[in-house]
């Protein structure tokens, strides 16, 4: 009997001895220590991609951004200390040229933590650490940096704030490169002579071309193909077809019945048949016998007019150039106000930083148009190609106003 209960007391005591050892309560304390060193962690990274970003000229799109309250602005400076305009084409360009992003303050109990983190992780960086006014500590607090009070009141910087600067150069525009004679370099076939990192160089041929529309470039044949990834499902009794490099849906069979002096045209926008005046009643064009086109008059030289022998959406109009009789589709301004070529309200896209634009799929629809001939069409992803008006929003950048021709183009600056 008391073999037994000594053996029940020993069961007991060891049962509380490995409920309440030390050593369970210490993997509860480095699991919420590593948990607080992670978030930390994760707040010097946002700050790290956020000040890259930027200095690429690129857009840093994260929740960590609103999250831990992370700006980054421009500060610029003459040759005598004095904060001034970052833009170097207002005459003389600045001396001293930063990037400085901040985050929200820290609280004084987290220093040791995020110093840690830096030490770690940014060991080299000796511009990014914890703003203690007017020092700047990175690194363990193994350095310091004194930052200007000038930048310090005009990026507005607090105690407890994780800042990165850095100083950038803006290069002169006009440099003299001094001529090398490269005549006695023989290229072999399938390679041309190129002047690069200051010397003459054979590099091969670079066939590779930006394909438009729904076209995609083919190495084999060493041209753009049609892209049958892209090719639209129909409805019944129409065909894909390639119409200027992009897919549309043709009914070759009209069975709408129009009035005398009108035939039918098929509406891309809803894949209905309609009517529409009969160009070939309308008064010929004297160079080109034989094209009907309308009398509102003439556009760059040419005449409008809107034919079947040619796919133009209901936001376009077909051109002709009265010198060749080639025919385009150009885009229709009066169109702008209809919903079905612009959804949105042309007024909210008139500010600086947004700009109506029409979307190309190839340089050749520019023909005709006033204005466009030497103006800079952009034919890329981040231009819609989809032959519609549309509004380009520029972000933090503005509209350039040089380039950009209303209704037809938007380029950013």
């Amino acid at each position: 009997m008391n073999i037994f209960l000594i053996l029940l007391s020993v069961m007991f005591m060891a049962g509380y001895y490995l409920i309440s050892s030390p050593s369970q309560r210490v993997i509860k304390q480095e699991t919420e220590y590593a948990l607080k060193k992670a978030e930390l962690r994760s707040m010097a990274e946002c700050v790290v991609s956020q000040q890259n970003a930027v200095m690429y000229g690129e857009d840093f799109i994260d929740p960590c951004i609103e999250r831990y309250e992370i700006t980054s602005q421009y500060i610029c400076m003459n040759e005598k200390y004095n904060i001034m305009s970052c833009d170097s084409y207002t005459g003389k360009p600045p001396v001293y040229n930063f990037i400085i992003t901040a985050s929200a303050p820290l609280p004084e109990s987290k220093y040791n933590n995020m110093l840690e983190i830096l030490e770690q992780y940014y060991p080299d960086a000796g511009t990014f650490g914890i703003f203690s006014k007017p020092d700047l500590i990175s690194a363990g607090s193994i350095s310091r940096r004194t930052i200007p009070d000038k930048i310090i009141n005009t990026a507005k910087l607090q105690n407890g704030q994780l800042v990165y600067i850095m100083q950038y150069t803006i290069p002169d525009e006009n440099i003299d490169y001094p001529l090398v004679d490269g005549s006695d370099l023989v290229c072999p076939g399938g390679t041309m002579k190129t002047y690069r990192f200051g010397r003459w160089q054979c590099i091969n041929y670079n066939y590779k071309i930006s394909c438009t529309g729904d076209t995609i470039w083919d190495s084999d044949l060493m041209d753009c193909v049609a892209d049958e990834t892209r090719k639209p499902l129909c409805a019944n009794n129409q065909t894909a077809v390639m119409v200027d490099d992009v897919w549309e849906c043709v009914d070759p069979f009209a069975d709408k019945t129009c009035p005398p002096g009108m035939i039918a045209r098929l509406n891309y926008n809803e894949l209905e048949w309609e009517c529409i005046d009969d160009p070939n009643t309308t008064k010929t064009v004297k160079k080109c016998e034989g094209v009907a086109h309308r009398s509102q008059g003439h556009r760059g030289g040419g005449a409008t007019l809107r034919v079947r022998s040619i796919s133009c959406t209901d936001c376009e109009q077909v051109y002709v150039d009265e010198e060749t009789c080639e025919t385009y589709c150009i885009p229709d301004p009066s169109k702008l106000n209809d919903e079905n070529c612009y959804a949105g309200s042309v007024d909210d896209c008139s500010d600086s930083m947004h700009g109506i634009y029409f979307g190309f799929t190839q340089k050749s629809r520019i023909d005709g148009i006033p204005g466009l001939q030497n103006a800079t069409i952009i034919l890329d992803r981040n231009h819609s190609q989809n032959r519609m008006f549309n509004c380009m929003d520029c972000g933090d950048r503005e509209i350039d106003t040089e380039n950009s021709v209303f209704p037809y183009t938007a380029v950013c600056r």
